[in-house]
């Protein structure tokens, strides 16, 4: 059974859509005949933006918080890097966070 990972990144409620969208053009979020498949939920995202920063929202030099949706997926290892480089292409903005965590598979339980 190949390897896989989980993906999770919180994105702006408005791009969850291109966001799944590209991780599913890179190999990700796919059991069988279903594709886009993914965990989202809402929460909060905080940072401060410091020195050059050019935040997509929020205040340089304030702590701001923002509503995010958190979409957790999965890909298989071999396509793990294209899945977080789509997910940086689709992502607006400036820095984003990006897990991946490896993931056990039933015969290793």
């Amino acid at each position: 059974m190949p390897e896989r990972v989980m993906i999770i990144t919180g994105v702006p409620s408005d791009h969850v859509d291109a966001v799944l969208d590209a991780i599913t053009n890179a190999g990700g979020g796919i059991v069988g005949d279903y594709t886009h498949c993914a965990f989202t939920h809402l929460g909060y995202g905080q940072f401060k933006p410091a020195g050059s920063a050019d935040p997509h929202v929020g205040q340089v030099g304030q702590v701001n918080r923002v509503a995010e949706v958190r979409i957790e997926t999965f890909c298989e290892r071999s396509v793990a890097k294209q899945v977080v480089q789509a997910i940086k292409e689709a992502h607006p903005y400036e820095e984003i966070v990006v897990y991946v965590l490896p993931l056990l598979s039933e015969d290793d339980l």
